[in-house]
């Protein structure tokens, strides 16, 4: 009888391209097949959007003559980066949609999907960002049925009819767990969590600060999920009562301990990056908040998330798409939320001109940014406004120097 592994390797024939699914529904089977058979993928050409903190695999690392195309940069793959077998694609979650919705289509799309229901339908569960978009085009589908997966109550599926090649396995999925939050992000989440209001529409980015924030909204109520991704404190927020409880909960995955991932599976609704972060269906939210976090911010107001010290550790991801919506919506706010400082109170993260390459956050998409010192209200301002304000939010031991940087720089503009 041919094995599951063989089973797979087949489909892998030369020359592909190849969809496999990334975030939190990469299938971990997949990677023990092709790690025990490194010259499977040779010659292919693989494409995914793989995470920061929480895909940690390097399929391109294989084999030289493997390449893949992703849209953020993990650690994992920055060896084969540097070898020129990752291409980072610079593209905002709503523009990676369009990529996977109207590009090229794969010739293979591989996807893990729970058991089918008795109507014959497999779940994509608790992570539907891009695979909706790409099976329908995919040529071939090789799905791996994880009866660890949880179904997703609200969400889309594949017909178990329309996979090519099926695997059945019974084994763990990405699960992770958020970091403690430290002094600098409570205090951080008490100044923000005064701005967010009842009934408002609530979208957070990966970081310690968004997610302290999100675990300080427990006293609000009737506030609405409509976030890319949702991590464990919005199971408190349920918990507590502080969410609608006659809306739809949307988001497009969930990442967490494995009762947070089937709680979210149960309650949410999950859905593609064209409805959680496309520009039509985000002008139809109301009172929008963003909450998302950065390596740096500027006094201009503009925000890195992409570079530490000229070397890219991520991508745009969603927070661009979040923020022009926030800006644009009646009532609206969006947020930048970071500590002060790095390397131990070494290094202020308000810094007068971005040390990165590129901008990710433009001023005109940043209302305010806050640090565990207070909130800079950018909304209105002119340059030196904006300048001040952000200078009074730094740590106190870098704000002359940083007075000084601006009277120097505001010369010359």
């Amino acid at each position: 009888m041919t094995s599951a592994a063989d089973r797979v390797l087949a489909e892998l024939k030369p020359g592909l391209s190849i969809y496999i699914q990334g975030a939190t529904g990469e299938p971990l089977a997949l990677r023990e097949i092709v790690a025990a058979a490194p010259d499977a993928l040779a010659g292919r050409r693989l494409t995914g959007c793989f995470l920061p903190g929480i895909n940690d695999f390097d399929y391109a690392a294989l084999n030289p003559d493997v390449s893949l195309a992703t849209f953020l940069l993990p650690p994992a793959m920055r060896a084969s980066f540097e070898a020129g077998r990752v291409a980072v694609h610079p593209l905002p979650y709503s523009q990676i949609a369009a990529w996977f919705a109207d590009g090229a289509a794969p010739d293979l799309a591989v996807l893990q999907v729970a058991p089918p229901n008795a109507q014959g339908l497999c779940s994509l569960g608790p992570c539907a960002d891009f695979a909706p978009l790409v099976w329908p085009r995919a040529r071939r589908k090789l799905a791996f049925i994880n009866r660890q997966w949880p179904r997703a109550r609200w969400g889309p599926s594949i017909p178990l009819a329309a996979i090519d090649t099926i695997i059945e396995t019974d084994g763990p999925f990405i699960t992770g767990a958020e970091a403690a939050p430290t002094p600098a992000h409570l205090a951080i989440a008490a100044h923000v969590a005064d701005l967010i209001e009842d009934g408002a529409s609530i979208q957070s980015g990966i970081g310690a600060a968004p997610a302290a924030i999100v675990a300080a909204l427990t006293s609000r109520k009737r506030l609405v999920i409509r976030s890319g991704m949702v991590t464990e404190g919005y199971r408190a927020l349920a918990a507590a009562g502080a969410l609608a409880g006659d809306a739809a909960h949307v988001t497009g995955l969930a990442f967490g301990s494995e009762a947070f991932m089937r709680w979210a599976a149960e309650n949410l609704t999950f859905a593609d990056a064209r409805v959680t972060h496309g520009a039509a269906s985000l002008a139809r939210t109301a009172r929008l908040v963003a909450i998302n976090s950065a390596l740096e911010v500027d006094l201009f107001g503009q925000g890195n998330i992409e570079w530490r010290s000229g070397r890219l550790v991520s991508g745009l991801g969603g927070a661009p798409d979040f923020a022009r919506a926030a800006r644009h919506c009646v009532g609206g706010r969006a947020i930048l939320a970071l500590p002060a400082t790095a390397s131990g109170g070494k290094v202020s993260r308000i810094v007068a001109r971005l040390s990165s390459p590129t901008v990710s956050i433009p001023r005109d998409d940043t209302d305010l940014v806050a640090t565990e010192h207070g909130v800079a209200d950018l909304r209105a301002t002119d340059l030196d406004v904006r300048a001040h304000a952000l200078i009074a939010i730094a740590a106190p031991e870098h704000r002359g120097r940083l007075a000084d940087e601006w009277t120097a720089m505001r010369r010359n503009l």
